[in-house]
């Protein structure tokens, strides 16, 4: 039993899979408590859809992929927003318009100025080829996620569950929310070598909602969320490795098996109940 858990930590690569990975499930699974609790899951998804064009244009024009992601998944949010309010539609076709028209215009220039590009790879990730630029931008975009969400929770959590409310006790709600657009565009940005644009959603939403089922208050759904992402992240990589599929599959699949498991647990303690 000790040797199937030490064999794949013996390799190197596997280590630094498991430590980028494990930073970027924290970060994000912080993240997926505020995204679920606002009602964000279609506008995570939409923004890791957003993000393709910005890494597109970046590897055109020879740029760190990151900045050209940071930039379009804000400027998507911006939008997402313009089109709400100025298009008179409701959130969710705001969001399915801005987010298909941004994740195809990506695979056009990709396909056109960089038809080298690996799509596959920065579609579903690849944890077992992270580069030590990887490891760095995880690192980086979990602490500053880290500070800021530890340094204004209390606003956070107040435009969370109330927004009304308040901008009207003196909440600055806009700066929060673009505070979180941010965090959400720079969490997806860290995940794309480990989990990829599409899978990086599940990360997003999955932890949060998993706590959200658990958890009393905003600390404990916190706290569940983050070992539901890192158990996620465990369970993913070890059966990868085990039985050679897709890492960021695996850890997508595990993160919803521990959904349903809960969800059936918390049930039947209810009828037991």
């Amino acid at each position: 039993m000790i040797d199937l858990l030490t064999e794949p930590l013996s390799y190197e690569f596997m280590r630094a899979s498991l430590i980028t990975t494990l930073i970027v499930a924290v970060t994000c699974s912080v993240l997926s408590s505020f995204v679920v609790l606002r009602g964000w899951a279609l506008l995570g998804d939409a923004i890791s859809h957003s993000v393709l064009p910005g890494i597109a244009i970046a590897l055109a024009l020879d740029f760190p992929y990151f900045i050209g992601a940071l930039l379009a998944g804000v400027g998507s949010s911006v939008l997402i927003g313009l089109v709400e309010s100025k298009a008179r539609v409701r959130n969710d076709t705001a969001i399915g318009v801005v987010m298909t028209g941004a994740f195809s215009a990506g695979l056009v220039i990709i396909s056109t100025i960089r038809p080298t590009v690996d799509i596959f790879h920065l579609l579903f990730g690849n944890p077992m080829s992270i580069s030590v630029q990887d490891f760095y931008l995880a690192a980086a975009v979990g602490a500053v996620t880290l500070l800021l969400v530890g340094s204004i929770l209390k606003e956070i959590v107040a435009y969370t569950f109330d927004p009304v409310f308040s901008k009207v006790v003196g909440v600055r709600t806009s700066l929060i929310h673009y505070i979180l657009m941010i965090l959400l565009s720079l969490a997806i940005v860290s995940a794309l070598s480990t989990v990829g644009i599409i899978l990086a959603v599940t990360l997003l939403v999955t932890p949060g909602a998993t706590a959200q089922l658990v958890a009393k208050n905003i600390t404990g759904m916190l706290s569940v969320s983050v070992a539901v992402g890192a158990a996620s992240v465990v369970a993913g990589l070890y059966l990868s490795y085990y039985l050679s599929i897709s890492s960021g599959g695996a850890i997508a699949a595990m993160a919803t098996l521990i959904f349903f498991t809960t969800m059936i647990w918390t049930s039947l303690r209810r009828l037991i109940g």
